[in-house]
């Protein structure tokens, strides 16, 4: 088992072309990530300046913008709307305030139906956009140190990465892992190892923990060189960054996604002596992964399904929060993956030639 592992590791890291995939890979990951880097401490003389409106749904602090209190917020939702109403809808300042009086004591969703009648749609829209808003320096650095309180910067930084790097290992293992069963499914090949005494077993396993071996090299490198990354840009503002965190969130988040693929890879390639029918059936799988979805609430957004290959972090950086019931989801795709190796063990010893 041991020899067959170390025969298919060292078959990918001597190839030109795999190095070439972990550079692509890496640098779509610092392509998605590089803006968190620049996260830090705004000093006296430092400011953010951009055309983007004051207030926005859909920003975060990596550009200025941090959570707007519901006072507040409230407070600039019915100066937007007044401004509107005067200047869209022709009302007078008087006729305007009287609306807005009238809405003091609703909630927002009852305000939105209050405007309808006045032919005022969208409101709710309008108040979505005012989440977040443009912080002074003052504001940016109590947000910061309000999240960095109990948690460690690495600690939300290795989810972006786990997000991102999972993202591209899905389709780097889906495209290299191709090749891992296509030799030995050829038919000469195939009839010749049914021959040789090495079990079904020490073989699968071997196919599969060189395949699994082989991403485990490509993470470890990505874990160090975004370590690295992470540990430079924030050196200045003293920001706390642990390896431990990428290792935790490339452990949960990453690696039984990896050993799933691999697991379908074996079954696939020995139920049809091929491992190409499988190559549009993962990307499919990574499709369906990567699909969102409604909640109970009717809110669209990522919220995970049953044995996804990818667990995805889209939302600002301090607030991400892993999907629904990930852990368990997880879990099962490892057993998942140790039951099709089980069924591939049983499909190459129906085959054996003794």
């Amino acid at each position: 088992m041991y020899s067959i592992l170390k025969r298919e590791v060292r078959n990918y890291i001597t190839k030109p072309l795999f190095w070439i995939g972990v550079v692509v890979v890496a640098f779509m990951v610092f392509q998605n990530v590089s803006i968190y880097l620049k996260i830090h401490y705004l000093t006296e003389e430092e400011t953010i300046v951009n055309d983007d409106p004051e207030t926005l749904h859909d920003r975060d602090v990596s550009e200025g913008y941090v959570p707007t209190e519901e006072g507040l917020r409230r407070e600039i939702w019915e100066g937007q709307i007044k401004e509107t109403l005067i200047s869209v809808f022709q009302m007078d300042n008087t006729k305007a305030q009287s609306v807005i009086d009238e809405m003091k004591e609703m909630d927002i969703m009852a305000a939105c139906e209050h405007l309808e009648e006045y032919s005022f749609y969208g409101a709710n829209y309008a108040y979505a956009a005012t989440a977040y808003h443009k912080g002074t320096r003052e504001e940016i650095n109590s947000y910061i140190a309000e999240k960095l309180e109990n948690r460690t910067f690495s600690y939300y930084f290795s989810r972006k990465f786990a997000d991102f790097a999972g993202l591209g290992m899905g389709f780097f293992a889906t495209v290299s892992l191709s090749v891992l069963f296509l030799q030995d499914t050829r038919k000469n090949t195939y009839e010749l190892l049914h021959t040789k005494p090495v079990s079904a077993g020490n073989y699968l396993l071997g196919k599969v923990g060189g395949g699994f071996a082989v991403c485990l090299v490509i993470l470890a490198v990505l874990n160090l060189i975004f370590f690295g990354l992470c540990s430079i840009f924030t050196k200045n503002s003293g920001f706390e960054v642990r390896l431990t965190d990428f290792i935790l969130a490339t452990c949960v988040y990453i690696l039984p996604n990896m050993l799933m693929i691999v697991s379908v890879y074996s079954f696939i390639s020995l139920l049809f002596k091929s491992p190409l029918p499988a190559v549009p059936l993962l990307f499919l799988y990574m499709v369906y992964s990567n699909m969102g979805s409604r909640n109970a609430e009717g809110v669209y957004g990522y919220y995970g399904r049953p044995l996804a290959i990818m667990v995805r972090f889209p939302g600002r950086f301090f607030d991400t929060a892993p999907p629904p019931m990930v852990l368990l989801n997880q879990s099962f795709l490892i057993l998942a993956a140790i039951c099709m190796i089980l069924f591939s063990i049983q499909i190459w010893k129906r085959r054996r030639v003794y």
